[in-house]
């Protein structure tokens, strides 16, 4: 699958902005007790990134069809988005070694990295 310049950008931030709140976990812990913050960051943005590319292909399928199923198919996938960020959220919260507190960062970095994107993008 052939990626727009739109969802490559996307993808370097929120990649920049997981290292920046990892960076940040080192700082405030000084110790390994950065480890599953860094973890949940990781699965985060992880889910982040698989979002971007769900998103590419949402509306790459979406223009080539009718109004009204396009509609209905952009609206199921955003709620498929949503329901998979839920999935590592919950997976967040029950596993003690992953930090729900890193993977809702992790997680945050898709509407950070979009709204960067207003900021670097000319026009």
């Amino acid at each position: 699958m052939k990626l727009s310049d739109l969802a490559k950008k996307m993808i370097i931030s929120i990649s920049i902005i997981a290292l920046i709140c990892i960076l940040g976990s080192v700082i405030y812990y000084h110790s390994l007790d950065f480890l599953p913050f860094m973890y949940g960051v990781f699965l985060g943005s992880f889910v982040s990134i698989i979002k971007v590319f769900l998103l590419e292909h949402a509306v790459d399928k979406a223009v080539t069809m009718e109004q009204k199923r396009a509609g209905n198919y952009v609206g199921i996938q955003h709620m498929l988005r949503l329901l998979l960020s839920g999935i590592v959220l919950v997976l967040g919260a029950l596993v003690p070694q992953i930090s729900l507190w890193g993977v809702a960062a992790g997680i945050l970095t898709f509407q950070l990295a979009t709204y960067s994107l207003k900021f670097t993008l000319k026009g």
